[in-house]
């Protein structure tokens, strides 16, 4: 599982989210362990991103369609926190709040939609470009009723501290390895790199935030 702290008390896992192996395999091992639920708490002080999933390619891949326990990510100073009261030994009561999923007083659905902008990327891009398709006409008309509020996030992931100046990681990151893609192609020596994968997911952020600020309605 890599290098992490791990607490597990009452089937209830705690672990520190590193750089060196996914969420969902942190969750897949702690299932194993016999815990109900994991929350993974983020190493560095920071905005909470996602991480991707495993390259499909990857035989171990199959074991995400096995987790079936609840896992959350959490900021580092929360993780803190309850490690500070769990090594006490005494009993700590938490709470996982699921409010923010659910329509809010003014009756408006706020939900999120993980993508990237890569269609590269086998059965995983090809599912995603099927449903923005599908979905478009009627998320355009949701978000123009009121009755929605739509946010898009981009699926990235960091380069290993270890690994930051070799080839693999400069063609895949930007900003020194901290927002990485895998390359499009699988073929470092061609044409297009997973850091453009990550400049153009930015634009499409960028062209986003800018629309909302005008009133456009983007789901496309």
């Amino acid at each position: 599982m890599g290098n992490f702290l791990c607490f597990l008390v009452n089937e209830f896992a705690l672990i520190d989210r590193s750089a060196d192996s996914y969420f969902t395999l942190k969750a897949w091992n702690a299932q194993r362990a016999g815990a109900a639920v994991i929350l993974v708490a983020d190493y560095r002080v920071e905005p909470l991103i996602t991480m991707d999933t495993p390259e499909e390619a990857d035989a171990q891949s199959k074991y995400v369609q096995t987790i079936s326990i609840q896992s959350a990510l959490i900021c580092k100073e929360l993780g803190d926190q309850i490690k500070k009261e769990l090594a006490k030994g005494e009993i700590v009561n938490i709470n996982l709040d699921w409010r923010e999923a659910l329509p809010h007083p003014e009756e408006r659905v706020e939900y999120e939609f993980w993508t990237t902008s890569s269609d590269e990327c086998g059965s995983k891009c090809e599912s995603q470009l099927n449903f923005v398709r599908d979905f478009k006409g009627a998320a355009q008309i949701l978000e123009q009723k009121g009755y929605t509020q739509f946010t898009p996030h981009y699926i990235t992931w960091y380069c290993p501290q270890a690994f930051i100046m070799r080839q693999q990681c400069k063609s895949q990151c930007i900003n020194h390895g901290r927002y990485c893609a895998p390359d499009p192609e699988q073929d470092f020596s061609r044409v297009y790199d997973g850091k453009d994968v990550v400049l153009q997911n930015l634009r499409q952020a960028c062209f986003f935030k800018l629309a909302q600020e005008i009133g456009k309605i983007l789901f496309r």
